[in-house]
């Protein structure tokens, strides 16, 4: 549609409107629908999700390659279709590549395993077969995860009890804060650095002017090459969310010529390390946040450079730290709605950036200084995120400690049980056999 309007944009030009919707839409579904691919990669999950975040986020490093392009003396239509043609590729890729049934979660079926499996020799894959069904389910349409406990089914828990949980709308109020945060930054910038060049002068020298439409064309620039760090930056915050993943595991692998899993106590529970893990990762996020809002308020143009990095780097973390958390203690099935839900929502609070855009233009006459500093003030509510984590990480640990002492009292049950009946364990574990 790009390339069809440009070949006659005075007739044409509405197309462009529905070319961009169309754009960004098939760009949601396209990296939404891939954030149920890091499933496979078990404790390893947020590592690969906020790599692939990171991708997409410093996908608009193609914007000033494209723009050098066009100066090279490529056609804007040429360049359209080239486009065209690539996403197609992706079109094609999603028909050859990608699977007819989503990923379940690692919690619901534990692909090591199912790899462990096929290493066995014919004659005892049966048996473990039996075994990973019990356990894991039919893998076919394990495509829920079980939220309240082993015995709580996953298809029990309504789609309104997650949308209207503490965690959900306290990552309504982060995410809306960041991302009106992030994408005023983004439309105002220019404005911000030619503030910083004129000072608001109402009649500037045409050196002056000269001077500011140079600087900010080149800081512009630095700031569309600096977005290919959120995919190196990216894999950091996703490896926060993995810490200590491999140490909830709770059964040794398979090995040839047995029949029977040797199972060992886990180290740390898995629900709690998860949450831990994020609210970790929502304070770094909101640190570097605060970081940043203060690099905004100094009025000095090398410093940007700091603040761009920053930008780049918040813009990847946050999503990566939200998707992360509703993976964490949503069941799979709900992890698309609340995605998308969250972004929606997000979108209609950065609306707030055109009458904030305006207000800096107008009344204030292009000082962004007063704007800055009540984002930065208002940055501190994403805080009440990990905060609330803090408190639902107590609980979910006290709830820990009283099944532990409810286990161990009946294993203490259970053993008397067998003495009063006659029965004596002896040191190896083996119940004793009677004369």
């Amino acid at each position: 549609m790009m390339a069809v309007s440009a070949s006659n944009p005075l007739m044409l030009s509405a197309l462009i409107f529905l070319a961009l919707s169309l754009n960004g839409f098939g760009g949601i579904c396209l990296t939404f629908t891939s954030l149920t691919l890091p499933n496979m990669f078990g404790a390893l999950s947020s590592t690969v999700m906020s790599l692939m975040i990171g991708s997409y986020a410093s996908s608009a490093v193609t914007f000033p390659g494209v723009k050098l392009i066009y100066d090279a003396g490529v056609s804007f239509q040429v360049i359209m279709w080239g486009w065209a043609g690539l996403a197609l590729l992706v079109f094609i890729n999603c028909f050859i590549n990608w699977p007819l049934e989503g990923f379940p979660a690692p919690d619901e079926v534990d692909y090591s395993k199912i790899l462990t499996l096929q290493e066995l020799p014919l004659s005892e894959q049966k048996g473990a077969s039996e075994t990973l069904r019990q356990k894991n389910g039919d893998i076919q349409h394990s495509t829920e995860k079980l939220p309240n406990g082993p015995d709580a089914p996953s298809n029990d828990v309504p789609f309104r009890r997650s949308v209207f949980s503490p965690i959900f709308l306290w990552s309504l109020v982060t995410m809306g804060m960041s991302q009106l945060r992030i994408i005023f930054f983004m439309g105002a910038m220019n404005k911000m650095l030619e503030f910083m060049v004129t000072h608001g002068e109402e009649h500037p020298s045409e050196e002056l002017v000269i001077e500011a439409e140079e600087k900010v064309s080149f800081y512009s620039s630095i700031f569309g090459t600096l977005q290919l760090l959120c995919l190196v930056t990216c894999p950091l915050i996703g490896y926060i969310m993995d810490w200590k993943m491999k140490e909830c595991e709770d059964e040794q692998p398979l090995s040839a010529g047995t029949e029977k899993r040797q199972t060992s106590k886990p180290n740390r529970d898995r629900k709690i390390q998860r949450v831990t893990n994020t609210m970790r990762a929502f304070i770094l996020t909101n640190l570097l946040l605060i970081i940043f809002g203060c690099c905004c308020l100094i009025d000095n143009l090398p410093l940007q450079i700091l603040t761009f990095i920053l930008h780049t780097m918040v813009r990847g973390f946050i999503h990566s730290c939200c998707s992360g958390l509703y993976a964490a203690v949503y069941p799979s099935n709900h992890f698309g709605t609340l995605t998308g839900l969250q972004s929606m929502i997000s979108a209609v609070v950065a609306l707030l950036q055109q009458p904030l855009f305006i207000a800096m233009v107008g009344p204030l006459k292009g000082d962004p200084y007063w704007i800055n500093l009540g984002l930065l003030i208002l940055s501190v509510s994403g805080f009440l995120l990990p905060a609330y984590l803090f408190y639902h990480r107590r609980h979910l640990t006290q709830e820990k400690e009283a099944r532990d002492k409810r286990a161990v009292g009946q294993e203490m049950q259970a053993l008397n049980h067998t003495e009063a009946n006659g029965y004596k364990p002896h040191s190896n574990g083996l119940a004793a056999v009677e004369a």
